[in-house]
């Protein structure tokens, strides 16, 4: 399905029936990355997957994107769909998104999912490379940054092992517009430190980070999970940082049981309806 918001195209998925469930994918990818979650979640929520601007079947303009921008984007979407209160999954890039949006939308997250992410604006050292980056992309196309990404969203054993899940990696990475790609890297190495927002986010939190993850290493992950009051802190075994295509049993079963609490808590009336 597509919808016009924000003066573009926006591709996405509505499936199942319950509370809503936003997910935010990461760079290079699409919405196609969260299929096991559609699959494992569905049956008991409304689960909503995004093809974020400059992914998948969504427009890939060409010009400045900003983290604002992709959450002015969601909030287009939930306003389409008539969402008052969801509750957002984000991983890597969407996680960046994800504290956008709690910036200028907070009223609109019943709680959130931190996944393989980080509240730390880039040194300049990610600056540089994400700058490189870009002009490999400008360069030499989309499947130059498949080569340089695929290393480093999978854990060692999926890159021994998975030759399969590679190539899924490399179809998606490969099937977006330079543009999306190009503009991804603008947003991300612009994002602000979101280190000070933790300490007042005040919906329930989830942090999960792949056991293997070298992009977003665990110790850093539970670091930010530590100024986040009451957030739980969750390690995917097996998994890099793509934890949600790795292990999608464990990541799931850490979703579910962080919905089967939120559910709890309502009924005990403990959390705002």
């Amino acid at each position: 399905m597509k919808v016009h918001v924000n003066g573009i195209e926006l591709a996405y998925s509505d499936e199942g029936h319950g509370a809503p469930v936003v997910f935010l994918h990461a760079f290079p990818l699409n919405r196609s990355t969260w299929e096991p979650q559609v699959v494992g979640l569905a049956g008991r929520y409304r689960v909503i997957t995004i093809d974020l601007r400059g992914h998948g079947e969504s427009d890939a303009p060409t010009w400045r994107y900003t983290l604002d921008q992709f959450a002015d984007d969601v909030k287009g979407l939930l306003d389409h769909l008539a969402i008052s209160k969801a509750t957002f999954v984000g991983l890597s890039m969407g996680g960046y998104i994800l504290f956008a949006f709690y910036r200028k939308y907070p009223a609109l997250i019943q709680a959130l999912v931190l996944a393989d992410t980080r509240a730390t604006a880039d040194a300049p050292d990610a600056k540089a490379a994400r700058f490189s980056m870009a002009q490999v992309a400008y360069r030499r196309g989309a499947a130059a940054i498949a080569d340089l990404m695929i290393p480093k969203l999978l854990s060692p054993a999926s890159l021994t092992h998975r030759k399969d899940l590679q190539e899924q990696l490399r179809a998606i990475i490969t099937g977006n517009q330079v543009s999306g790609i190009i503009g991804d890297l603008m947003a991300m190495e612009e994002r602000p430190n979101s280190t000070p927002l933790l300490s007042t986010v005040t919906v329930p939190t989830l942090v999960i980070v792949g056991e293997d993850d070298v992009a977003s290493p665990p110790d850093e992950v539970e670091e930010m999970s530590r100024h986040v009051p009451g957030a739980t802190f969750v390690v995917i075994p097996g998994a890099g940082h793509l934890s949600n295509v790795e292990n999608p049993e464990a990541f799931n079963a850490a979703i579910r049981t962080f919905l089967d609490s939120l559910e709890k808590r309502e009924k005990e009336g403990l959390t705002e309806k």
